[in-house]
C-alpha cells in the first residue's frame, strides 16, 4: 500500500509546489480603515456602602475602546449622599487607597455609615459639563452564615487537599440574591472562589455551596457572604458575561447592566457576614 501511494504523491508534487509558489506571490492581505463613531464620555461611578464604614466612592469617565487603559479621573465632580432620614452628606474629593481591600477611591465621607435593613440611600453625582448620575439602593436584611466545614482527602504531602462547604438559611418570604467570596489570607487578594446565586431553586431552604479539593493544610480562609439586591446581582452577571465575551469571536456581545442612571457603574449597600477559618 505504501509503495503504491508514494509514486502518486511524488507525481503530484511539482503541481503542488507550483500552486504554493503562486499563492506566495499573491498579496492576500489588505489594510482597511474603520471609522469608529464618536461616543460621548460618560461618568463611571463605583460605590459599595457598608454599615459601620466611612462611605467611599470612585468616579472616573469612559474612554474610547482603543485608548490607553489608564483611568480618566474628572476633577470637577460633586458627590452627594442622601441618608434615609433625608439628611445630605457631601463626599469630598480625597483620593486614596483602602487599607483593607487595597482598592482606590476618589471621594470619601466624613463619618461611619449608620444603616439598618430596609434603609434606602440615594446618590447624586454631577460635574460642570452637565453629566449627571443618580442611583438608589436599599439595604437587604442580614443573612448569617450557618456553618463552614471542610474535609481533607486521603492523600499525603503536597497532594493532601481539602474541600470547603458553606451553608446558610434562605428566607422563604422574599426573592433573595447572594454573593459568596472565598479568599486566602487576605481579602485584598483575588478570591479563590466567587459564587453569585439567586434563590429561585432554593427558596426557604438551607443553601449549601461547595468547592473542589483545592486548599492545603494550614490555609487561612476568609469566607464572606453578601446578601445583595437584585440590581447588583444583575450587574455582576452582566460583568461576568462581558468578560467572557471580550475577545471571543463566537460569543454574543454583552452590555453592562448598571445600577445607576445617567452613566455607567454600580451603587449598592451590602449586608455581609464574614468568617475566618484555619484548615487543620
Amino acid at each position: 500500500m505504501l509503495r503504491a501511494f508514494l509514486p502518486r504523491v511524488l507525481r503530484r508534487a511539482p503541481a503542488l509546489l507550483g500552486l504554493l509558489a503562486v499563492a506566495a506571490g499573491c498579496n492576500l492581505s489588505k489594510d482597511l480603515d474603520v471609522d469608529l463613531p464618536a461616543v460621548p464620555s460618560l461618568l463611571v461611578t463605583e460605590c459599595y456602602l457598608l454599615p459601620g464604614q466611612v462611605p467611599r466612592l470612585t468616579v472616573t469617565e469612559t474612554v474610547p475602546y482603543l485608548s490607553s487603559p489608564q483611568p480618566a479621573v474628572p476633577l470637577d465632580v460633586t458627590v452627594t449622599l442622601t441618608l434615609p432620614n433625608g439628611q445630605q452628606e457631601r463626599l469630598l474629593f480625597k483620593p486614596g487607597q483602602d487599607t483593607l481591600t487595597h482598592k482606590y477611591y476618589t471621594h470619601t465621607g466624613q463619618q461611619p455609615l449608620v444603616a439598618r435593613p430596609g434603609d434606602t440611600f440615594r446618590l447624586d453625582v454631577q460635574d460642570t459639563q452637565g453629566r449627571h448620575v443618580t442611583a438608589t439602593a436599599t439595604m437587604p436584611a442580614a443573612i448569617p452564615l450557618d456553618s463552614v466545614t471542610w474535609k481533607f482527602n486521603d492523600k499525603t504531602g503536597e497532594q493532601r487537599k481539602a474541600y470547603l462547604l458553606t451553608k446558610f438559611q434562605d428566607p422563604a418570604e422574599t426573592a433573595d440574591f447572594y454573593r459568596l467570596l472565598i479568599h486566602k489570607d487576605s481579602i485584598s487578594q483575588d478570591s479563590e472562589r466567587d459564587f453569585t446565586i439567586d434563590d429561585r431553586l432554593t427558596n426557604g431552604q438551607l443553601v449549601t455551596l461547595g468547592t473542589s479539593y483545592r486548599f492545603s493544610p494550614g490555609d487561612t480562609l476568609l469566607i464572606t457572604l453578601y446578601h445583595i439586591d437584585q440590581p447588583y446581582y444583575y450587574f455582576l452577571q452582566s460583568v461576568n458575561d462581558a468578560r467572557n465575551a471580550n475577545g471571543n469571536p463566537f460569543a454574543q456581545p454583552a452590555a453592562i447592566r448598571s445600577t445607576v442612571q445617567g452613566g455607567v457603574g454600580v451603587f449598592t449597600i451590602l449586608s455581609e457576614d464574614r468568617r475566618r477559618v484555619i484548615l487543620k
